[in-house]
């Protein structure tokens, strides 16, 4: 059997993939070791979609969020390559951000690439406050295949040797579907907190933001000791 970190879905109809809200549930095929992953995250800024002026001033205070568009969407890229490479962390971060709409926030970036180092892989998280509409969506790249998560259910498949297969994910099961009733069962102890939403994870999120942070403002690769 293979592990989640290639996902080597060896056994057919074995692996059963849960994304969050990427909706990106399972493939019965061989995908090889994963050698690249990107994510796409954001949408046209958080004035364009006209969020409440008490979460825009949170959001653009680069003291108490931490920075712009880089925390705001590149945790959701960073939680989900921890998961899918079985929480190993990575070698090295770099991250470039940028300020289109310095007229919208002054204080914090709009835009921001990072790259996640691993042993035999790369991840690319592209965050985005600057993007036409609103986009979550993932690719992944095997030794063997590709898959394409697209929004909220679609899936796009290519294995070598075989034709682009597009399909739906079923449903997400509950509580996992909706991220209230999963707080509320973890409160009342009915379940414990694991995959994307382990301390384990996000401690490692959490190092790789601050390390693209310190990054993007050095202009250097930084290696994780």
């Amino acid at each position: 059997m293979g592990s989640r970190a290639g996902i080597s879905i060896r056994q057919p109809y074995a692996k059963h993939l849960l994304l969050g809200d990427l909706g990106f549930h399972r493939y019965c095929s061989d995908l090889g070791e994963i050698r690249k992953i990107v994510v796409h995250d954001g949408h046209p800024g958080p004035k364009a979609i006209g969020v409440q002026p008490e979460f825009f001033d949170w959001l653009t205070d680069p003291v108490r969020n931490g920075a712009g568009a880089l925390f705001d969407f590149g945790c959701y890229g960073a939680n989900l390559m921890t998961w899918l490479m079985d929480g190993q962390r990575p070698i090295a971060v770099t991250a470039v951000t940028q300020r289109f709409q310095p007229d919208v926030c002054p204080a914090v970036d709009d835009e921001a690439t990072i790259l996640v180092e691993y042993a035999v892989a790369q991840g690319i998280i592209q965050a985005s406050w600057n993007w036409p509409f609103d986009r979550k969506d993932m690719e992944i790249y095997g030794r063997t295949g590709q898959i394409f998560a697209l929004r909220g259910d679609g899936i796009r498949v290519r294995l070598q040797g075989k034709q682009e297969a597009q399909s739906t994910a079923p449903p997400i099961p509950a509580p996992e579907d909706d991220f209230l009733s999963y707080l509320a069962a973890v409160v009342r102890k009915e379940i414990k907190p694991s995959g994307l939403s382990s301390l384990e994870n996000n401690m490692i999120v959490t190092e790789i933001l601050d390390t693209a942070r310190r990054s993007a403002a050095t202009g250097q690769r930084i290696v994780l000791q």
